[in-house]
């Protein structure tokens, strides 16, 4: 079954730096062997002004989980992660996930 990694990210301290450096995370990601498909997405700002649940949403699909965990020990995935966790100024939660067909 086709699975994700996805990166939640909170909040960051400086929005704009983080913003200077996704384009680099997101290339990375698609550098990442097996890595069939990467998108990424910004979480609405919410009306009243509060901030949002989240800041943004990475998700790095592959075909299957095995494929999954056999991407997250090369090279490449260690410089994503690295990349992550340097933009990632507000907390980030990293997950698999089964992709259910709807």
């Amino acid at each position: 079954m086709p699975t994700k990694i996805t990166a939640i990210f909170e909040n960051p301290q400086d929005p704009d730096a983080f913003e200077a450096g996704h384009d680099d995370q997101v290339a990375l990601a698609k550098k990442i062997p097996g890595v069939k498909r990467v998108e990424s997405a910004k979480v609405w700002p919410k009306e009243d002004g509060s901030p949002t649940p989240a800041y943004r949403v990475l998700d790095l699909y592959f075909a299957d989980y095995d494929a999954a965990s056999r991407a997250v020990t090369t090279e490449e995935a260690s410089a994503f992660v690295s990349k992550v966790f340097e933009l990632a100024t507000g907390g980030v939660r990293l997950l698999f996930a089964d992709v259910e067909e709807a």
